[in-house]
């Protein structure tokens, strides 16, 4: 007899301050008739959580249940093509990563096999992390604003402090906020602080980890150029997302008038979305986020098109451990995998909501020979930490900025 999904039971979680990795996961658990269970993350901010809950279920009844979990393909073409839609729609395509991230979670089991040796196999040892400069103080509300931004001195202090932590890559964004009104010219005095903020951790930290410049689509291509003609003297490993999503011509004159390698991805979704980027050469480092991709099978054929035009993978996390456990899947069996973002060393909650903690050891992490994904949410700390807000996972300005 067949294997099928015979349940299937979500969790909003609240995410306690400082909010690392954003204000609440949502987790997918899926049960077999013969009781093997598999947990997969949605990674979506387009709507609130109680309605993206709603959505899971709806996907749920409709395709999952009584469906056999090893046929990836077939689950993966029916959701995405329902509604007649048949392209990429992030809300719904979020949704089916969730649900496929605990299919793959569920064949590991059975199989008895980590899902990164059903993908190709190891290729990794250990897989290099980077994290975001986030603010010392742990009782701080990353959401509220932070000196590590405004002060290059402390921006400094606080990047080598990593350092001496284990890491090798070291990410930040003093760019301002995000509008719906973008893209837009950066100030200058916001171009000063960029270049007196990565001056001063280059000097700090000197060349024992890569500096990582984030920017979140804020800027036109002509923007974004000034931008990177301040920072090519510090020799930073990436540029990332230059110009918005939406138009990767325009991302593409930023990738071709600047020295600093270009990276995308974490608001795009499915192969059809990063073929574009390649094709017309926006990015040589895509940033795929399992949550939001399409899930493990679809971000797998992406590093492949990837390969094959010299690029390379580096899976976006600003989510829960059940997508970093997806990612880290993806990194251990790409060849083209160049490093990968944590959330600090995944201590505190992120810890917590595991009953096994990702392994991670200065600055790298070890892949679980686990069977599945390589983590068991812990259910009880997951129903004892409800998110009963209705915010979105993250919210852009809703007027235009200067």
């Amino acid at each position: 007899m067949a294997m099928e999904i015979a349940a299937f039971e979500t969790f909003v979680v609240g995410n306690p301050p400082p909010h690392k990795g954003g204000r609440y996961f949502i987790f997918v658990k899926l049960v077999t008739t013969d009781g093997v269970v598999g947990h997969g993350e949605v990674y979506t901010a387009t709507f609130s959580p109680n309605v993206v809950a709603a959505m899971i279920e709806d996907v749920c009844q409709r395709h999952v249940v009584g469906s056999d979990p090893h046929h990836i393909e077939r689950l993966w073409r029916a959701t995405y093509s329902r509604g007649y839609t048949a392209r990429p729609d992030l809300s719904l395509v979020s949704v089916l990563s969730g649900i496929e991230i605990a299919c793959w979670d569920i064949i590991g089991k059975a199989a008895g096999k980590p899902v990164h040796e059903l993908l190709g196999g190891r290729v990794h040892e250990r897989i290099r992390t980077y994290t975001y400069l986030y603010p010392s103080e742990q009782s701080v509300d990353i959401y509220a604003g932070t000196d590590v931004y405004a002060e290059p001195e402390i921006a400094a202090a606080r990047a080598a402090g990593y350092v001496e932590q284990g890491f090798t890559g070291l990410k930040l964004d003093p760019m301002g906020g995000y509008s719906a009104f973008d893209p837009r010219q950066p100030s200058l005095a916001r171009l000063d602080l960029a270049e007196a903020m990565v001056s001063s951790i280059r000097e700090a930290i000197g060349s024992r980890a890569d500096i990582l410049f984030g920017t979140h689509g804020q800027f036109s291509a002509s923007g974004a150029g000034r931008l990177a003609a301040r920072l090519e003297r510090y020799d930073p490993l990436w540029f990332e997302e230059p110009t918005p999503p939406e138009m990767p011509e325009e991302m593409a004159k930023v990738a071709r008038s600047t020295t600093i390698p270009v990276a995308t991805g974490e608001r795009l979704t499915t192969k059809y979305e990063f073929r574009r980027v390649l094709e017309v050469g926006a990015a040589s480092i895509l940033q795929p986020a399992l949550g939001r991709v399409g899930g493990l099978l679809e971000a797998k054929k992406i590093a492949g098109m990837a390969e094959a035009h010299y690029a390379h993978i580096a899976p976006h996390l600003y989510c829960g451990p059940i997508e970093a456990a997806a990612n880290i899947t993806l990194a251990t069996c790409s060849p083209n995998f160049l490093i990968l973002e944590a959330i600090e060393d995944w201590s505190g909650f992120h810890s917590e909501l595991l009953v096994e903690p990702i392994r991670w050891e200065d600055g790298y992490v070890i892949p679980s020979e686990a069977p599945g994904i390589g983590v068991t949410l812990d259910e009880d700390v997951a129903r004892a930490n409800p998110y009963t807000g209705d915010l979105l996972h993250l919210e852009m300005h809703e007027e235009p900025l200067g």
